[in-house]
């Protein structure tokens, strides 16, 4: 039986897809915790490695084109590889001495099973319009941010309910854009990565909840995101209340959520 660092350290230090989106059904958990050093870059062939060149996400208004609707999945594709690599990564670096720390292997084990899912469709979908993954520049901004979640609070304040939760409102939002172009079966891959996404959300939370003592959850939530990071990165284009109810968040953190205001261009539009 393969042990949970074996697994993780395939889909992190992996180089091709196939690496990637490696299933184990039964792993062992039990295996005592290693010391393991974060790499600079996960592991990736030279077609799948970063490349910051700039490459702006087409415009909603433009998906009538397929090769604007491709792109946009080229670039929900690498969202989900590095979301598998970052959790495979948190499978790894955090000590194994968390109360009902099987639990918490559990939880980023099934979450990586779901972003694997999530990367399948879109490759999928991504070849019926004629492209292959790699064929445009992949960037790493969600990695850079994995060096700075030095603890597991950390670490679910920055990607469930930050990264995760402005994917509540991205998911709906691109799925009513592939829905008004008729592109019915990229919006039906949206919606499933909508009702994921509110599961990984509701897992964070549960976390931060367990850990966060007598403090408010927005509060710690605020007090664990690394560096400049602000919670209006936890909301998309246009924020969906009821998701975030859905994942069991709290009516008082939400609606802190809705009214934080920074400079955040994505979330600092007329229509908020």
């Amino acid at each position: 039986m393969m042990n949970y660092q074996e697994y993780a350290r395939l889909l992190l230090e992996g180089e091709n897809l196939e690496d990637k989106l490696f299933s184990a059904k039964n792993l062992d958990l039990s295996v005592p915790f290693k010391q393991f050093e974060l790499p600079t870059n996960p592991g990736r062939t030279k077609k799948l490695k970063f490349n910051n060149e700039q490459i702006k996400f087409p415009k909603s208004s433009s998906f009538h084109l397929i090769e604007k609707r491709a792109l946009a999945l080229h670039f929900f594709a690498n969202h989900e590889l590095l979301a598998i690599e970052m959790m495979s990564a948190a499978l790894l670096i955090y000590p194994d001495d968390l109360k009902d720390s099987n639990l918490f292997k559990k939880g980023l084990i099934k979450t990586i099973q779901d972003e694997q899912k999530h990367l399948r469709l879109y490759l999928k979908r991504m070849n019926d319009f004629g492209v292959e993954f790699g064929e445009f520049p992949l960037n790493d901004f969600f990695w850079r941010s994995m060096e700075k979640l030095k603890t597991p609070s950390q670490f679910y304040s920055a990607m469930a309910l930050t990264f995760e939760s402005a994917n509540l409102d991205f998911a709906q939002f691109y799925e009513r854009a592939f829905r008004q172009v008729e592109d019915l079966e990229t919006a039906n891959i949206m919606k499933i990565v909508f009702e994921d996404e509110i599961s990984h959300v509701a897992l964070g939370a549960h976390w931060l909840n367990q850990w966060r003592g007598e403090k408010a959850l927005w509060t710690y939530f605020v007090d664990h995101l690394p560096g400049v990071m602000t919670p209006a990165r936890s909301k998309g284009i246009h924020f969906d209340k009821s998701s975030r109810l859905r994942a069991g968040l709290e009516i008082e953190f939400v609606e802190q959520l809705e009214s934080f205001r920074d400079d955040f261009k994505v979330t600092n539009r007329k229509n908020w």
